[in-house]
C-alpha cells in the first residue's frame, strides 16, 4: 500500500480513534486502551494504513512535553524541593530492585548477559505519561500525592538520561560528559528563574488583554527551554517541566494551564496511538511467555516495593499504596532504550520486542487498576473522575 500523507494519516488516526473510543466508553474500558489497539490495527505491522511511524512518535513526543509543562505550572517549586530531597532513596534504591529483577527473568529465558542486562535496565523506569496523565494534580488533598508521583519521577528521568547517554555515546561516554549533565541541569533551573523574573512576566503583564499573546508565549517559553535542555544534554521533557514550574508562582500559571490542556490532549492521543503502531506483532509469539511473566513481575512488585520504602520515610499507609500503584508501570523511556539499544547492535529485536510488549501490558493493566480505583481525570466513574 502507498505511503498515506500526513493528512490522511491525522483522519484515519483521530475518525478512528473516536470510533474505539466510543465503544470503549460504552463498554467502560480506559481510552489509553483504545489508542493503543487502533495503532495495533492499522500501522505499519498491521494493515499498514499508516506508516510512518517515526513521524507521528516525534510529533507524539511534543505531548509528552506539554504535559509536564502544565503539571510544572500546577507545583509549588519550594515543595517540589523537598519533596525530590525525600525521593531519591527511594528512587534509587527501588530502581536497583527492579533492575535486579528484569535482569533474572530475561537471562532465564536465554536472551544474553547483555541483553538481559538492557531489558532490566528498561525496567527500572514509570511512565511520566500514565502516572501524570492519571494524576488528579488539581484537587488540592492529591497535592502530596502527586508532588511524590512527580518527584520519583523526575528522578527516574535523570537516571533514564544517563542511560540513554551512555548508549548513545557507546565507549566514547566519558566521565566529563556525565558530569556536564549535572552541572547543566541546576545552570538551566537557575536561568529559567531569572528570565521569568526579570523578562517574560513582565511581557505578559504588559500584553495581557492580548489572551493569543499570552497562549502564544507560553508554547514558546515551553518549546524553547525544552530545546535548551536537549541541546545541554538533558532531554525536552525536563526542560519542558522547568519551564512550567519556573512560572508556576505567577498568577498566569492557572490560565495557561487551563488554555493548554486541548492540544496537549491531542498530541497524547497520537502518543498512545504511535505506541501501538510500532508494535511488531510478527515476533510476539517469541515473546509472549517471557513479556507476560516480566509484565506481572512488576506489576506485582512496583507498588510493594514503592509503598514499602514510601513508608520508610514516614509517608502514610494509604499514600504510600496510591503512589505504588500509580508508578506500577514500566516507562516511555523503557521504549527509547528499546529502539537506540536496538539501532546501535546492543540487542537483538526479540529482546526490543520483549520491551516493547511489557510495555504495553504494564500500560493496559495498570490503566485499568489505576483507572477503577483511584480518582483520575479519565475514570469511568463519576465518584472517581477528577481533574
Amino acid at each position: 500500500m502507498s505511503e498515506t500523507s500526513i493528512v490522511e494519516s491525522f483522519f484515519l488516526i483521530f475518525s478512528g480513534a473516536a470510533v474505539f473510543a466510543t465503544f470503549a466508553l460504552f463498554t467502560r474500558q480506559p481510552l489509553i486502551i483504545a489508542y493503543i489497539a487502533l495503532g495495533v490495527l492499522i500501522g505499519p505491522y498491521g494493515l499498514h494504513y499508516v506508516s510512518d511511524a517515526k513521524l507521528l512518535s516525534e510529533i507524539s513526543e511534543i505531548g509528552i512535553i506539554f504535559l509536564l509543562f502544565l503539571l510544572g505550572l500546577d507545583m509549588q517549586p519550594k515543595s517540589l524541593a523537598h519533596m525530590l530531597k525525600k525521593a531519591t532513596l527511594v528512587a534509587l534504591i527501588s530502581s536497583a530492585a527492579f533492575a535486579s529483577v528484569g535482569f533474572a527473568v530475561a537471562y532465564s529465558f536465554g536472551f544474553s548477559t547483555q541483553e538481559s542486562l538492557l531489558i532490566g535496565v528498561a525496567m527500572m523506569f514509570s511512565s511520566t505519561i500514565i502516572g501524570i496523565k492519571l494524576l488528579p494534580t488539581t484537587v488540592l488533598h492529591h497535592r502530596h500525592t502527586g508532588e511524590l508521583v512527580v518527584g520519583l519521577l523526575l528522578l527516574q528521568d535523570l537516571i533514564a538520561i544517563i542511560v540513554l547517554l551512555v548508549l548513545s555515546g557507546g565507549q566514547d561516554t566519558s566521565w566529563g560528559q556525565l558530569a556536564s549533565t549535572a552541572i547543566n541541569l541546576p545552570l538551566l533551573v537557575i536561568f529559567a528563574f531569572f528570565t521569568v523574573k526579570i523578562v517574560l512576566l513582565r511581557v505578559i503583564q504588559h500584553f495581557d488583554r492580548f489572551h493569543e499573546f499570552i497562549f502564544l508565549v507560553a508554547i514558546g517559553w515551553c518549546l524553547g527551554v525544552a530545546e535548551l535542555a536537549k541541546y545541554v544534554g538533558l532531554s525536552l521533557e525536563i526542560g519542558a517541566f522547568i519551564a512550567g514550574i519556573s512560572l508556576a508562582t505567577s498568577p498566569i500559571s492557572l490560565y495557561i494551564a487551563e488554555h493548554l490542556k486541548p492540544l496537549r490532549d491531542f498530541f497524547l492521543i497520537l502518543f498512545f496511538f504511535t505506541l501501538g503502531a510500532q508494535f511488531n506483532i510478527n515476533l510476539l509469539g517469541a515473546v509472549a511467555i517471557p513479556a507476560i511473566i516480566l509484565a506481572i513481575a512488576m506489576l506485582v512488585m512496583k507498588p510493594f516495593i514503592f509503598q514499602f520504602l514510601l513508608r520508610l520515610i514516614k509517608e502514610p499507609k494509604d499514600i504510600s499504596w496510591e503512589v505504588g500503584f500509580r508508578l506500577g508501570q514500566i516507562s516511555e523511556f523503557s521504549l527509547l532504550i528499546a529502539f537506540l539499544a536496538t539501532s546501535i547492535s546492543l540487542m537483538g529485536e526479540e529482546a526490543s520486542t520483549l520491551i516493547q510488549a511489557t510495555a504495553i501490558l504494564t500500560f493496559l493493566v495498570n490503566s485499568y487498576f489505576v483507572i477503577f480505583r483511584y480518582p483520575s481525570p479519565i475514570a469511568i466513574s463519576d465518584e472517581l473522575r477528577r481533574d
